[in-house]
């Protein structure tokens, strides 16, 4: 009988060894998380801080699911070390647990707001259920927020804060919110509907310090020495990937590496969700791919050639949100992953709808749509099958040449 270990119980390690106990129900499939909480979804702690769902709809499975399906859930159990030679993990209270199969789906921890005064109480991240809940402490009361980062993490602070009605001031060290896949044409859209929504938007600088009183956040200074009021900071600069344990064990770069089996260097060792580093499916280039339904197929696939499978991960990445009153999508490769992309790009007449196209080798391989998402579809259709491009490339702004 097999013993599945799973360090991690998110949407790749709750998947994994929900597909571990369907397949093989008379193995042993122990899921170890340093969080007291079964699987919720990360990505609705935004909505409930918007007010849009109450927190119990935050989560996704409970402890009888677990049960049912025979999984050896174990919350409030940080893994601290991997002996790989020994196929053992162990836990910070000692235990050493031995595995046939390991499968790491630990995530990320938010980067810190290192300067002066970062660790002022009022400084929020927000990636787990527990920063959601310091935050909605936090809230209580706030009246302005700074924001400092250009990814979603950032954008997801300026959306909530906004929403709860905040003065709101967006710091974004580069020319645009996510600068490596947007020109100058869509970093201006992004600045307008963040204007549009009530948020400052401010480029170029970030925090150099924050100021405090009493221990709490009062304000913030900038790289260029612009004074902001604040009652509360949101920090969205990065996430760590959470591998301290697998330091020498495995090989990793930005994360642990694996092949498109998601196997990693070291034997029965698995990786997936937003810890592996994958080749993507096109181009090879290796990433990461942080959206929930790419960690849950991760973790299904992991969990299939743990079981002696040999199927590879071709899921093209896509990544579907809002953005303040319109919505973004961003799918396939682009210049964050591959710098060399040749890409054409359209604002179309109404200045609400952009698109931008990237290729390589000849070939779609990736876009970002903001506004109308018409021909997505037929656009991921043409990533997913590797169609040569003929013609000029701009026919495919063209959402209507996409019917």
């Amino acid at each position: 009988m097999a013993r599945y270990v799973i360090v991690g119980n998110g949407a790749a390690g709750t998947a994994a060894a929900e597909e571990l106990r369907k397949k093989e129900p008379s193995s042993t499939v122990i899921l170890l998380t340093d969080e007291p909480y079964p699987l919720y979804n990360r990505v609705s702690l935004r909505h409930y801080l918007k007010g849009e769902i109450p927190e119990r709809k935050v989560f996704v499975r409970d402890l009888p699911w677990h049960e049912k399906y025979g999984i050896d859930f174990r919350p409030n159990t940080p893994v601290v070390a991997l002996d790989v030679g020994a196929h053992t993990v162990t836990t910070a209270g000692g235990t050493v647990i031995p595995y046939d199969r390991l499968l790491i789906a630990t995530g990320g921890t938010p980067t810190p707001l290192a300067v002066p005064g970062g660790d002022a109480a009022g400084v929020m991240y927000l990636q787990t259920l527990r920063d959601a809940r310091l935050l909605e402490e936090a809230l209580a009361g706030a009246r302005r927020a700074v924001v400092v980062g250009g990814s979603y993490l950032a954008y997801n602070f300026a959306d909530i804060f906004q929403h709860r009605g905040l003065e709101t001031t967006w710091l974004i060290r580069g020319p645009s919110f996510l600068r490596r896949d947007l020109d100058e044409t869509a970093g201006a859209l992004v600045d307008r509907l963040a204007r549009e929504a009530g948020v400052t938007v401010i480029h170029g600088e970030e925090i150099a310090s924050v100021r405090t009183h009493d221990g709490h956040v009062a304000g913030a200074v900038t790289t260029a020495g612009r004074e902001l009021a604040a009652d509360i900071i949101g920090a969205g600069i990065g996430l760590t990937m959470n591998l301290g344990f697998v330091r020498g064990q495995v090989e990793m770069h930005r994360g642990v590496i694996v092949d498109a089996g998601l196997r990693s260097s070291a034997p029965d060792v698995y990786a997936a969700g937003d810890v592996a580093e994958f080749p993507e499916p096109v181009t090879g280039a290796r990433m990461l791919a942080g959206t929930w339904d790419n960690a849950a197929a991760q973790g299904r696939l992991a969990a299939g050639n743990m079981m002696g499978g040999h199927a590879t991960y071709q899921n093209i990445p896509e990544h579907n949100t809002d953005l303040f009153a319109s919505q973004i999508t961003v799918m396939g490769i682009t210049p964050d992953v591959r710098a060399d992309l040749e890409s054409v790009a359209r604002l179309d007449e109404t200045g609400q709808n952009y698109r931008r196209l990237f290729f390589w080798q000849g070939r779609l391989v990736g876009a970002v749509l903001i506004g109308s998402r018409k021909g997505k579809l037929k656009l991921l259709q043409m990533i997913r099958d590797r169609v040569p491009v003929s013609g000029p490339r701009e026919t495919l702004l063209d959402p209507e040449a996409l019917a």
